[in-house]
C-alpha cells in the first residue's frame, strides 16, 4: 500500500506504451550497429569481450569446458546486451553533437552504467526501500511476539492479522529485492521475476485490504475472500511467465487491483475512528504526489537520475510510514481486545459472587 494507483490510469499506459518499440531502438542505424557489433565484437574504439562467445556460451574454436563463468552469466554481460549498451551510448553522443534530445531505447532512457549497475540510482534506492521494508517487518515481528501480550492458552497473538502482515512483509521484501536486481541487470529472467513478484505483492495487498477494512476474522470467510483472488493471481503469473509477457494486460490487472485496494483503505480511513487513520491518508496522498513524478517523465540527469529514480526515492518514507501504521494497528487492536477480555473476566467473577 506504499504505492498509490489512483493516477496510474493516466500515467502507466503511457509509460509502458513504448516498451515494445521506442524511438531509439527503432532507428535503423542503431539496429545496424548492433548487427555489426555482434559480428565484429566492437563498437567504434570499444571492444566487446563477450562477443567472442557463441550463443551457447562456448568459446570459438575452444574445448567444451571453456565456457562463460557463472558470475558473467548472472550479470548478463553477454554479447548482445553489451552491444546494445555501447551502440546506445554511441547513438546518444551523435545525437548530442547534433543538438538533439535523448530518446528511449527498449522503453527506457539511456542510462550510464556504474560497475554492474545498469540503472545505478534506481537500483540503490530499490535496495534502500528493501532495507526499510525489512526493518518495518522486523519491528512488527518483535512487537507482536515479544512486546505485546500473548494469549495465555495458545501462545498466539491477540492481533488477528499478524500472520497476514507477515506474509505481506515477505512478499514486499521479495518484490523490492527483484526490483533492485532488475534495475541492476535487466533481461528476460529478471524482468519476469520483477513483474511476477510485483503482481503477487499487489494481489495479496488487495486481499489484505479487504480482510482488514471489513475486519474479517473468521477463517472460513477469509478463505472465501482469498481463494478466488489467489487463483486469479496464480493464473495471471503463470500466463506472464510461460505464455506471453503481455505488458498491456499486466498494466490493466495492476491498475484494477491497485485502485480497488486504495479505495478500500481510503473509505475505511474516512469512516473509522482508528487513532492512526491519518497515516493511511498520508500514504494515499503521498503516493498520489509521487505518481506525478512518473507523469513528468524526463531523461536521466547526467545519465543517472530520471523521474522514475525520484519516484523510487519517495517510496522509502512511504514504506516507513505504512509499517508505522501496521505497528500502531497491532498495538491498538491488542489493547482493545485485552481490555474486553479483562472486562468479561471481571464481570464473570462478579456474577459468580452473586450466585
Amino acid at each position: 500500500m506504499d504505492r498509490c494507483w489512483l493516477l496510474v490510469i493516466v500515467s502507466i499506459g503511457w509509460i509502458f506504451g513504448a516498451i515494445d518499440a521506442s524511438e531509439g531502438d527503432a532507428d535503423p542505424l542503431y539496429r545496424e550497429c548492433i548487427e555489426q557489433c555482434e559480428k565484429k565484437g566492437s563498437v567504434g574504439a570499444s571492444s566487446i569481450q563477450h562477443c567472442q562467445f557463441l550463443s551457447d556460451g562456448v568459446l570459438v574454436d575452444s574445448p567444451w569446458y571453456m565456457q562463460e563463468p557463472l558470475y558473467v552469466q548472472w550479470k548478463q554481460c553477454n554479447c548482445r546486451s553489451d552491444c546494445q549498451y555501447f551502440c546506445m551510448m554511441q547513438q546518444e553522443k551523435e545525437r548530442e553533437a547534433l543538438g538533439l534530445k535523448p530518446v528511449k531505447y527498449h522503453g527506457k532512457w539511456p542510462f550510464k552504467r556504474s560497475s554492474v549497475l545498469q540503472e545505478p540510482v534506481s537500483a540503490i534506492l530499490s535496495a534502500l526501500t528493501l532495507v526499510v521494508q525489512f526493518n518495518g517487518w522486523l519491528s512488527f515481528f518483535l512487537l507482536a511476539y515479544y512486546k505485546l501480550p500473548l494469549r495465555p492458552h495458545s501462545g498466539k497473538t491477540y492481533y488477528e492479522f499478524t500472520c497476514l502482515w507477515h506474509i505481506y512483509g515477505l512478499l514486499s521484501m521479495n518484490a523490492w529485492f527483484w526490483g533492485a536486481i532488475f534495475h541492476t541487470r535487466g533481461f528476460d529472467l529478471t524482468e519476469k521475476l520483477d513483474y511476477s513478484s510485483s503482481v503477487a505483492l499487489l494481489g495479496f495487498s488487495l486481499i489484505l485490504a479487504v480482510l482488514r477494512t471489513f475486519n474479517v476474522k473468521n477463517e472460513a470467510s477469509r478463505v472465501m475472500v482469498a481463494a478466488p483472488l489467489l487463483a486469479f493471481l496464480t493464473t495471471h503469473i503463470l500466463y506472464l511467465n510461460f505464455y506471453e509477457l503481455d505488458y498491456g494486460l499486466n498494466v490493466k490487472v495492476c491498475i484494477t487491483m491497485g485502485i480497488a485496494q486504495v479505495l478500500f483503505w481510503a473509505v475505511w480511513a474516512g469512516i473509522t475512528h482508528h487513532p492512526s487513520r491519518f497515516k493511511i491518508w498520508a500514504v494515499v496522498v503521498g503516493g498520489a504526489m509521487a505518481i506525478l513524478l512518473e507523469l513528468y517523465d524526463f531523461p536521466p540527469y547526467k545519465g543517472y537520475v530520471d523521474s522514475h529514480a525520484l519516484w523510487h526515492a519517495t517510496n522509502i518514507p512511504l514504506a516507513y510510514l505504512w509499517w508505522s501504521f501496521v505497528y500502531e494497528d497491532a498495538k491498538f487492536r491488542t489493547s482493545t481486545i485485552t481490555k474486553k477480555s479483562s472486562f468479561h473476566s471481571s464481570f464473570g467473577l462478579m456474577s459468580k459472587k452473586f450466585l
